[in-house]
């Protein structure tokens, strides 16, 4: 069997380094992409190697990180400009194979087992396509080179910036085993405790451990990165063409001031559900389960879910179901920062069977006037009347901050 080859390519520094691409005027100096402190979102969101230097984090507050770097120029975000970028950087790699796998919008996987013989070595490949978008776009990105999707991803984070790492059958073990559990992807804070409970520092260790002791704690998931770490990984790279459909459409934001009655938090919640409902019709689906998460002023957590009786993609469902968990379990007694809601268990439009309990041609109907306005117009020609000069939210920020 051909041995596969795999590059991981990660833009590096993505926000910042588009930022200065289009403004020439930032280079070699620090810069970090950020949010807004006036809207309770003054985070840094990503900053350049320079900024890096300086001790900048990402996720810590604008006055921590100016602490840090005085000099640091904050820039706010254009995520239409990054998706533009992303799109160019996908067409540089569609380039080499008809093996490209996003993930996130600065990420993606390429399968290129089937290339080199036309473009030489897997190092000349990989130092090839990164010269490419170096001199294209401006940006810079670093190349993980490997026979599997997770030694590949590992390879592009361990050397930035514009930089090429392979991680290969012969070195994997000297490379990969003594490097920390939580260096790979999939094994996040919960899990690195669950890991540290049981001794398990390093890499390495996870190989060691018995596979009916890793299933019974941690199941086939516990399985299968063991196998990886084995060097058995056969993960496809999906093509380019492939389609994966979304398995949940949710949107939060954070507010500009707190909220705390019962209607100030239904205003939010029904500017979060009209982003949600208006994609989940964009796409073709409908909703059967709903979850809304709730974070309050000293950032403490209330969450809940629960399965609808009909599928739904219309907003004023939507709502009447997140007001129901929320009027279940909060108590109205708390200031309110941050609301999340999210739809999952997605089923397609047209194979949804109508319900009794649902107001589905009314809804139909209005929607279907809500999405030719906005089609014509804009998003922001036509929005819930609740929202409109609520002094909690910013519109604007509602729609840029969906995620899938």
């Amino acid at each position: 069997m051909k041995e596969r080859v795999i590059f991981h390519c990660d833009a590096n520094s993505f926000f910042a380094s588009v930022e200065i691409a289009k403004n020439p005027e930032f280079k070699n100096k620090p810069v970090a992409v950020s949010g807004n402190p006036a809207t309770r979102t003054g985070i840094i969101l990503t900053k350049n190697e320079i900024a890096k230097k300086f001790g900048v984090l990402t996720g810590e507050a604008i006055w921590q990180a100016k602490s840090k770097c005085p000099d640091l120029i904050c820039l706010e975000p254009h995520y239409p400009l990054y998706e533009e970028y992303s799109k160019k950087l996908r067409k540089i790699y569609e380039k080499y194979t008809d093996r490209v796998e996003s993930f996130g919008i600065d990420e993606c996987w390429l399968d290129v087992t089937d290339s080199l013989k036309f473009f030489g070595s897997k190092e000349c490949l990989a130092n090839k396509i990164r010269e490419e978008v170096k001199s294209t776009l401006n940006i810079t990105i670093s190349v993980g080179v490997s026979f599997g999707k997770l030694f590949a991803k590992l390879g592009s984070d361990l050397k930035k910036p514009d930089a090429v790492t392979v991680i290969s059958y012969e070195n994997y073990k000297k490379l990969i085993y003594p490097l920390p559990i939580n260096s790979i992807i999939g094994i996040g804070r919960r899990l690195t405790l669950r890991f540290n409970k049981m001794g398990i520092t390093q890499l390495s260790d996870i190989t060691t451990i018995p596979d009916l002791i890793l299933k019974k704690k941690f199941g086939i998931i516990g399985l299968d990165l063991k196998q990886k770490l084995l060097g058995n990984d056969f993960d496809i790279v999906k093509k380019c063409d492939d389609y994966t459909p979304p398995k949940s459409v949710g949107n939060g934001t954070t507010t500009i001031t707190d909220v705390f009655t019962r209607a100030e938090i239904k205003s939010v919640v029904s500017a979060l559900c009209d982003e949600v409902s208006s994609r989940l019709r964009k796409n073709g689906f409908n909703a059967s389960s709903l979850s809304v998460t709730i974070k309050t002023a000293d950032f403490k957590y209330f969450h809940n879910t629960t399965r609808i009786p009909f599928c739904t993609c219309y907003n004023t469902d939507l709502v009447n179901e997140v007001m129901k968990m929320i009027d279940s379990g909060w108590k109205y007694n708390k200031a309110v920062r941050a609301i999340r809601v999210c739809s999952y268990n997605l089923s397609k439009s047209d194979n949804t069977q109508l319900c009794m309990f649902s107001n589905e041609v009314k809804n139909r109907s209005l929607s279907l006037c809500l999405d030719k306005v906005r089609n014509k117009y804009g998003y922001f020609a036509i929005v819930p009347a609740s929202t409109i000069k609520n002094p909690h939210l910013n519109l604007s920020k509602v729609k840029c901050e969906c995620l899938n």
